[in-house]
């Protein structure tokens, strides 16, 4: 099979059975992209993922076509980001067309299914935190710097909460800090 269909097929796949937005996939791309298919490296995995989220847009679809483009350029782009996205798309038109908001609060059975569904959700976004930590190399030493942020962002109050600071400040300091490792190694 061409490298475009399965860019495609890997990320249908990826698309059709994973529930909780980027986040909740982000292992699973990780463990198809990095782990099955070999296609990349893990820390070139975590740089296209940092990437992927520092652009506006939907996490799921700027990884895919990230990861599309590192493998194939733009059509590989095409092809990983239409695997992505066809199956929300379909989904959310077979919602659409068949369960209306009151169809859902008034039927136990779908309620209670999308209930069943949170906890999991949940974990989901959880693991790839943890894995993310793992290979950026947090530790128990400095896992106060991304707790810290998160409470302040978390926090709400206008000036602290604004992701795009904490982005810019770990880029500047993570200069700083390696510059000067590289230049006192010398």
């Amino acid at each position: 099979m061409n490298i475009y269909l399965q860019l495609f097929f890997t990320f249908l796949k990826i698309g059709t059975f994973t529930f909780g937005g980027g986040w909740a996939m982000i292992s699973i791309i990780e463990k198809e992209i990095v782990d099955k298919k070999h296609w990349l490296a893990r820390e070139e995995f975590l740089d296209l993922l940092a990437i992927a989220q520092a652009v506006p847009g939907i996490l799921a679809v700027n990884i895919s076509v990230v990861v599309g483009d590192k493998l194939r350029g733009m059509k590989g782009s095409i092809a990983a980001a239409c695997g992505t996205i066809l199956p929300s798309f379909l989904i959310i038109l077979l919602i659409a067309i068949f369960l209306t908001p009151d169809v859902i609060k008034n039927n136990e059975v779908i309620s209670a299914i999308f209930k069943g569904i949170r906890p999991a959700v949940v974990a989901l976004i959880i693991a790839p935190v943890l894995s993310s930590a793992k290979s950026a190399g947090i530790t128990w030493r400095t896992v106060w710097i991304p707790a810290a942020v998160a409470l302040l962002i978390f926090s709400g109050l206008p000036v602290i909460s604004n992701p795009i600071i904490y982005i810019i400040i770990g880029g500047v300091m993570g200069y700083i800090i390696f510059t000067r490792r590289r230049l006192t190694a010398k």
